[in-house]
């Protein structure tokens, strides 16, 4: 994606099927396309004949091994935060001899998190409980926490880790928002409330149970935008527009 962002799509060789569910456009030209990046074999790679392989958490080391056997320059990303994000943009940006536009996709984000943090600002501040997986539940990345605080909210549990049915309904969140790895929008939130016993937890009593498609709060990248609008809107919907790529919960009150 950000690599889209900066204008050099036709520099890609080969990408993976979740880059191109992230940016359609990659695969109109001759672009090989690998299953995901922690199962592509390092063969699959190098047959694009790359001169830079970018990668993302989760991947192989076996792979990343013979990658670097091979000759080719190899740039792994593990951000975090908003602030890695940012850093790995203008690393990739640089790289890539566009540095001048990284900045600017850059000051984009930021612009466009300080204004919804401004609309937020004043109301109340709902708890949030947010994940990225589901079985085991794993709590949302740090970055995600920090787009929840801009939105308004209070962040529940420990970005990044596991936790349980029991301690999120202890903890009471007024809002859940569910975006798993993978998933896309198909998050099963009525069975999980269900299989969780969430009956009586303030988020599910008041129908604040959504699925975010997952692209838009996992991908730590220009998309974060489209997540931060749609926690935005999940939050405060007196003060923000319905974005695309939310879904909420169909579940009957008498539960």
């Amino acid at each position: 994606m950000t690599l889209g962002d900066l204008g050099l799509l036709e520099r890609i060789v080969a990408c993976t099927k979740h880059c191109v569910d992230l940016c359609p456009e990659v695969a109109n030209g001759p672009c090989l396309i690998v299953a995901d990046s922690w199962s592509a074999q390092a063969r699959q790679i190098l047959a694009a004949r790359p001169d830079l392989v970018l990668a993302s958490v989760p991947y192989q080391i076996e792979a990343v091994s013979e990658i670097l056997k091979a000759g080719v320059r190899f740039l792994g990303l593990a951000p975090r935060t908003l602030a890695d994000i940012y850093t790995d943009i203008a690393a990739i940006a640089g790289i890539m001899g566009a540095a001048e536009c990284g900045e600017a996709v850059i000051a984009r984000m930021q612009s466009c998190i300080a204004e919804v943090q401004e609309r937020a600002a004043g109301g109340c501040r709902p708890k949030v409980f947010c994940e990225e997986w589901g079985n085991p539940i794993i709590v949302s990345e740090p970055w995600v926490a920090e787009l929840v605080k801009a939105a308004g909210g209070e962040f529940i549990g420990v970005p990044g880790k596991s936790t349980t049915a029991e301690e999120i309904a202890a903890a009471q969140p007024d809002v859940i928002l569910a975006a798993w790895c993978g998933a896309g929008d198909r998050v099963p939130l009525e069975k999980i409330v269900e299989q969780r016993r969430w009956r009586d937890v303030p988020a599910v009593r008041s129908q604040r149970v959504f699925c975010i498609s997952d692209e838009l709060l996992t991908t730590p990248a220009s998309t974060l935008l489209g997540g931060l609008n749609a926690v935005a809107w999940a939050l405060h919907p007196e003060r923000f527009e319905r974005p695309t790529g939310i879904r909420q919960i169909e579940l009957a009150l008498s539960l």
